[in-house]
């Protein structure tokens, strides 16, 4: 999802306004400060330059290929990306999507396009889109939640092929969900539906890490998720950080639920919502491009090594900057000013909401997965 750049000014302004005299913004440790800092080194990838990816949503790793998928927009091409990240390949989505929003690779071979966004939250079913990257054939797969229309960003396919799906949500915890009696992709019915059972939810952040669209709220936001291909570690990401999860007995539902292992901030990122695992256990992470006035930012899709393996070792830091060790990590005290996160909330919201009709103005006249 685009957040319109006017919305951001209005929300630093906001945040600003709001910060008491005398409390230090977005500083110290995390409210959820029990949940440690991986101490790993980013290396930048390479750099997506074909435009089809400036609004860059998932990422996913199949065979030792590297693939792409923009946000709903007038190319909704799964592409496949060579070391370079140039364009060697483009797959047309098998069916008109209505707005997909991640990528994932499944233990059967096949790409899985998560068509769930939704930010006017009135969608009647989501959709799960197979994609052969072999021959590019594909089926639709319509799923519907228990309660009520959702936005989401993230799915996670485990080692086992149950599919889970994480929404955005703007206050409050977000709902984890799966295919009713953990149904996998191979059990999902063609159209469908195929309802949904909510197992738990989730809260991230919020954190430190400077970087994303909102002020106040982008550490809060769920954007992208991915697991390791032997499904023992899941990837839950927002716009400034990817928090890990130890996979116990294949049960991914059931770690998301326990909550994170381990946080990586990713810095820098102005709108990331890509994450994928490689299949040496290194992690990739993207973001969308922004115009900042006359220039055009791409950033980098950022690989971040050995990243499965840190959950054994628990190496931490208490201060990524520096790379200071901390042997008792995550008791630091400091928070967040909760003026601050209330600030940036509302500013989600809003624009979030003017993001969400223009979007929902724009795809009024497409035919829509329903």
């Amino acid at each position: 999802m685009r957040v319109p750049r006017v919305a951001v000014l209005v929300g630093v302004v906001a945040v600003v306004a709001a910060l008491p005299v005398g409390v230090p913004a977005l500083s110290g440790a995390t409210p959820s400060g029990d949940v440690a800092v991986a101490d790993v080194v980013p290396e930048p990838l390479c750099t997506p330059a074909d435009p089809v990816l400036d609004e860059l949503s998932g990422l996913a790793v199949l065979g030792g290929r590297l693939f792409a998928t923009p946000d709903a927009g007038d190319d909704e091409s799964v592409v496949e990306l060579d070391s370079e990240c140039a364009v060697v390949q483009r797959f047309p989505s098998p069916v008109d999507p209505y707005d997909v929003e991640d990528l994932a690779a499944g233990p059967d071979g096949r790409l899985w396009l998560a068509d769930f966004g939704d930010n006017t939250a009135v969608r009647q079913t989501i959709a799960l889109i197979s994609l052969d990257p072999e021959d590019g054939s594909g089926e639709l797969h319509r799923l519907t939640y228990p309660d009520r229309a959702h936005d989401a960003e993230a799915v996670l396919v485990g080692a086992d092929g149950v599919p889970v799906i994480v929404t955005k949500s703007l206050f409050g915890a977000s709902g984890i969900y799966r295919p009713v009696r953990g149904r996998t992709i191979a059990d999902l019915g063609s159209p469908g539906p195929t309802a949904l059972e909510k197992v738990g939810s989730l809260t991230l952040g919020p954190t430190d890490t400077p970087g994303g669209p909102i002020p106040g709220g982008s550490s809060t936001l769920i954007t992208g998720g991915a697991v390791s291909v032997d499904g023992t570690v899941a990837a839950v990401r927002t716009y400034t950080d990817v928090h890990l999860f130890r996979v116990s007995d294949g049960d991914l539902a059931g770690a998301l639920v326990s909550g994170p292992d381990l946080r990586i901030p990713v810095p820098g990122e102005p709108q990331g919502e890509a994450v994928a695992f490689t299949e040496h256990g290194d992690l990739l992470t993207g973001s969308e491009t922004v115009t900042v006035g006359a220039t055009t930012v791409r950033p980098p899709i950022t690989m971040w090594p050995g990243v499965t393996a840190l959950l054994d070792d628990r190496a931490v830091v208490d201060d990524p900057k520096t790379g200071t060790v901390d042997e008792e990590a995550g008791t630091g005290d400091a928070t967040v000013p909760a003026v601050v996160v209330t600030a940036g909330i509302i500013i989600v919201a809003a624009a979030a909401g003017f993001a969400g009709w223009r979007g929902f103005r724009r795809r009024d006249r497409r035919r829509r997965v329903r």
